[in-house]
């Protein structure tokens, strides 16, 4: 099979795969939970983790053998202890960021369809904050650019 017929090479995805830059690539998947009021959940990096007290969409890392979606239903229960099928999540957008240390891709999906309250399982604090307001709070780079699109699409 040739080259672009459907058989990626499977390096080009996991976390030690390396871009021109020679960074390491790292895909995680985040979603933007929207509740019933258009508002958008947010968590708070706790202390001790890296961009300590910036604010960014929930999820993580995608682990080899896993996709994206697979990853991020993973995550919001561990992270958050809400239940959510990957049918009910849509892809929206995607961040490519060059990090010091590491490339980072990160598709977001929205989900509006969950089973369970969102708490911070992991120390984080949580916002409920409409899409208007997703600027006023310090975000890591990556996560930036997905704001506007959010308050847009929103």
């Amino acid at each position: 099979m040739a080259a672009g017929q459907g058989e990626a090479d499977s390096g080009c995805w996991r976390e030690d795969a390396r871009g021109e830059s020679g960074k390491a690539i790292l895909l995680v998947a985040a979603a933007a939970l929207v509740d019933i009021d258009g508002r958008v959940l947010i968590a708070e990096r706790p202390e001790g983790r890296s961009m300590a007290g910036l604010w960014e969409f929930p999820g993580g890392k995608v682990h080899d053998g896993e996709t994206p979606e697979s990853a991020l239903v993973r995550e919001l229960h561990e992270e958050l202890g809400i239940d959510t099928r990957q049918s009910c999540l849509a892809p929206i957008a995607f961040a490519s960021h060059a990090y010091e240390d590491f490339h980072l891709l990160m598709p977001l999906f929205a989900c509006r369809a969950w089973r369970g309250q969102p708490e911070g399982r992991e120390g984080q604090r949580l916002a409920w904050v409409r899409p208007a307001r997703l600027a006023d709070y310090p975000m890591p780079p990556a996560d930036v650019p997905l704001v506007a699109l959010l308050r847009d699409l929103l």
